[in-house]
C-alpha cells in the first residue's frame, strides 16, 4: 500500500509541474485559466513552480493521516446515522402521541355536545341531573383539552 501511495504521490507531482497557467486580459478584465486565452485577449503565460520532492516518511505519514481521518469520518457518518434514527423515533413517537390526543379530544367534545343536547331535551326533575353531566363534560373537557 505504501509503495503505491508514494507512485501516486510522485505521479501527481510530475503532472502538476506539467501544468501551464495563463493570465487573460480582456475589456480590462484580468483572468486566469489552465486553457489558451481566446483570440482577441492580451495573454501571459505563468510558470507554475515544482512541487517538492516527496520522500517516502511523508508519504508515509499523509497515508497515515488519510486512513485516520477517513475513520473519524466514519465513525462521525454513523453516530450521524443514529442521532437521525433517534429523531426520527422520536418524532413518530410524537405524532402518534398526538393523534391520540386530537382523537381523545374529539371523543370528549362529543361527550360534552351530547350532554348539551341531552340537558335542553330533559324536563322535569331529569333537567337538573342532565345539567350537570353537561357541565361535568364540559369541565373534563376543558381540564383534558385546554383551548
Amino acid at each position: 500500500m505504501k509503495p503505491v501511495m508514494a507512485v501516486l504521490l510522485c505521479g501527481a507531482a510530475l503532472a502538476a509541474d506539467a501544468q501551464s497557467v495563463y493570465k487573460c486580459t480582456m475589456d480590462g478584465k484580468v483572468t486566469y485559466s489552465d486553457m489558451a486565452c481566446p483570440a482577441g485577449a492580451a495573454s501571459a503565460t505563468l510558470d507554475v513552480p515544482a512541487a517538492p520532492p516527496a520522500d517516502a516518511a511523508e508519504a508515509a505519514a499523509a497515508a497515515a493521516t488519510l486512513r485516520r481521518q477517513q475513520k473519524q469520518a466514519g465513525e462521525l457518518q454513523a453516530a450521524r446515522r443514529k442521532r437521525e434514527d433517534k429523531e426520527a423515533r422520536d418524532d413518530a413517537h410524537a405524532a402518534q402521541a398526538a393523534a391520540l390526543r386530537r382523537q381523545k379530544c374529539g371523543k370528549l367534545q362529543l361527550n360534552k355536545r351530547w350532554a348539551d343536547e341531552d340537558a335542553r331535551r330533559a324536563t322535569g326533575l331529569a333537567a337538573e341531573a342532565a345539567r350537570l353531566r353537561a357541565r361535568r363534560a364540559g369541565e373534563t373537557l376543558a381540564l383534558e383539552c385546554p383551548p
